[in-house]
C-alpha cells in the first residue's frame, strides 16, 4: 500500500545564495529585504504588485435622502452639507416663499397701485437683458409650481403682469388672446355645498367587540366630517371639469396665475385679474364673462369660482386661441 506524500513535498525550498561576505546571517537578511522590495512578475513580464488606488463607492438602491434632499416647502433637490447647494437652496426657497427680489425698472408700465405702495406692472416687450432675465426668473418658479414644462408657459402673444410688494415680486399673471371658450357645468356637490354643516360628528354603528372569557371590550368609533371654510374647497372639487359643447366668444385667457405662499388669500390674484381686464385691450375694460381660465388645478378652480362668483366660469384650451 503506497503512502501518501506529505503536503510539504509539493513545495520546493529555494536554496540560499552563496555567502559572499563574512556577514553570514546579516548578508542573508539584507538579501531577503532586497528580494521583498523587488516587484514580482509573471511569465509574460507584467508586474503584479503595483501600488493600488482605492476609491469609495456607494450603492444607491432607492433609499430616501441618500445623496440629495428635497425641501418639503419649495420642492428643490439639494445636497445637505454642500455649501454651494445650501446657498442655492436658501436663495430659491426665499424667492419661492416670499417672492423674487425686485428693485424696479426705469419706465415701468404701472397699470394699478394700492394705498400701501404695492403696484402691478405690465411687462412690455423691450430689448432689455435685465428685464428678460428677471421675467425668466419668475417664470421658472411659476412653471415649476404649476407643472408647466420648461419653455411651455410663454409665447409671443402672452402678456405678463407682476405684483410688486416690498421690493419683491409676489404674484404673476400670464394672459393671452383667445377667441372662444366653454362654460363649465357645475357638479351637484358644488351647488349644494352651501347647505353643508360646518362640523358634524356621528357615531358609526360598527361592532368592534373583543371578548376574553366573560369580559368583553366594546369600542365605539366616531367619524368626523369637517366641512369648514378651509376644507370646503377640497370638498367642492369635483375632479374632472365638464364643459358645455357650445362655445361662447371670449377675448382674454388667464393662462397661468401664481402667488407666493406667504401672500395667498389676500386678493392678490383678484387684483392681478382686475388689472388685466382693464388693460388687456387698449381703451376698453373687459367683463368677467369675456375672460376664461386655462384648465385649472383644484386651487385654481376655487379661485375662479370666487372671482367669477359662479361655478359656471369659462374655460378654454390652447387650440381655441
Amino acid at each position: 500500500m503506497a503512502m501518501q506524500p506529505k503536503i510539504s513535498a509539493f513545495f520546493k525550498r529555494q536554496a540560499p545564495g552563496p555567502d559572499r561576505s563574512s556577514g553570514g546571517d546579516t548578508h542573508r537578511g539584507g538579501s531577503d529585504v532586497t528580494e521583498a522590495k523587488r516587484p514580482k512578475s509573471c511569465a509574460d513580464g507584467k508586474v503584479l504588485n503595483k501600488k493600488r488606488n482605492y476609491a469609495q463607492f456607494h450603492l444607491e438602491l432607492g433609499q430616501p435622502d441618500f445623496l440629495l434632499h428635497m425641501c418639503s416647502v419649495c420642492g428643490m433637490m439639494y445636497a445637505r452639507g454642500n455649501d454651494e447647494d445650501e446657498k442655492a437652496h436658501k436663495a430659491y426657497h426665499k424667492s419661492y416663499f416670499e417672492g423674487v427680489p425686485f428693485k424696479g425698472w426705469r419706465n415701468e408700465t404701472v397699470v394699478a397701485r394700492s394705498e400701501g405702495g404695492d403696484r402691478i406692472i405690465l411687462v412690455t416687450d423691450e430689448n432689455s437683458c435685465a428685464r428678460n432675465s428677471k421675467v425668466q426668473e419668475v417664470i421658472k418658479v411659476v412653471q415649476k409650481e404649476l407643472g408647466f414644462g420648461e419653455g411651455q408657459l410663454l409665447h409671443k402673444l402672452c402678456k405678463v403682469y407682476l405684483f410688486i410688494s416690498s421690493q419683491r415680486i409676489v404674484g404673476c399673471l400670464v394672459v393671452e388672446p383667445i377667441k372662444i371658450a366653454h362654460k363649465v357645468i357645475p357638479a351637484s356637490t358644488e351647488e349644494n355645498c352651501s347647505d353643508l354643516p360646518v362640523e358634524k360628528i356621528e357615531p358609526v354603528k360598527t361592532n368592534h367587540t373583543l371578548e376574553f372569557g366573560k369580559i368583553s371590550f366594546k369600542r365605539e368609533v366616531l367619524k368626523r366630517h369637517d366641512h369648514s371654510d378651509k376644507n370646503k374647497e377640497e370638498y367642492r372639487d369635483p375632479g374632472a371639469i365638464i364643459c358645455e359643447k357650445e362655445a361662447v366668444p371670449a377675448h382674454c385667457g388667464f393662462r397661468a396665475i401664481w402667488v407666493v405662499p406667504s401672500r395667498r388669500r389676500k386678493r392678490i390674484g383678484s387684483q392681478l385679474m382686475d388689472a388685466a381686464r382693464k388693460s388687456f385691450l387698449e381703451g376698453e375694460t373687459l367683463c368677467i364673462s369675456q375672460c376664461a381660465f386655462s384648465p385649472p388645478t383644484s386651487s385654481g378652480k376655487a379661485l375662479a369660482r370666487r372671482y367669477c362668483k359662479t361655478s359656471a366660469f369659462l374655460v378654454y384650451k390652447d387650440q381655441d386661441a
